[in-house]
């Protein structure tokens, strides 16, 4: 099944303060990831091309970086997904910089229904709360999207099953 999957979010502030807080993403300091509610992006080696990584059961190498434009991931696992994930960033204007997340794949057997039935949903609330997240990192408002009821559903019985 072929998967292309964008979020995207423009934020009031100039692209070099995007690309500062990207090269957060997977330290212990990370301004990005919303590390709080999720599983964490983990690299032994940090962010170097080549590095094999990931967050949860998915599992990926890092196939490009350049903090001022893009971090691009390969998945490796979970089985069946073929193809990349990557976070760009873009000047709209001096004062304003848009944030990318693609996932662009084709997905097989078990991974075709593991993407239906849990990651899809669990991927849009996941990168949605990463992009609030670095919202945050500017405003005194708290930005907090909300979860659908399958994403709640989903991450109650992930829990069960982890207890």
């Amino acid at each position: 099944m072929r998967v292309l999957n964008i979020h995207k979010r423009t934020l009031n502030q100039p692209k070099s303060e995007i690309a500062e807080l990207l090269k957060t993403l997977a330290t212990e300091n990370d301004r990005i990831w919303p590390k709080e509610k999720w599983p964490a992006m983990r690299f032994k080696g940090g962010i170097n091309v080549g590095e094999k990584g990931g967050h949860g059961p998915i599992r990926y190498s890092i196939e490009k970086y350049n903090p001022n434009e893009i971090i691009q991931f390969r998945f490796l696992k979970p089985t069946g997904f073929n193809g990349i994930h990557k976070f760009e960033i873009k000047e709209l204007s001096k004062e304003k910089t848009e944030i990318k997340h693609t996932i662009d794949m084709n997905t097989a057997g078990k991974g075709t229904i593991i993407w239906f039935l849990a990651i899809h949903s669990l991927h849009n609330a996941l990168i949605e709360d990463g992009f609030d997240k670095l919202e945050n990192n500017f405003s005194k408002k708290h930005k907090k999207s909300k979860w659908n009821f399958w994403v709640k559903i989903i991450r109650k019985l992930l829990a069960k099953k982890r207890k």
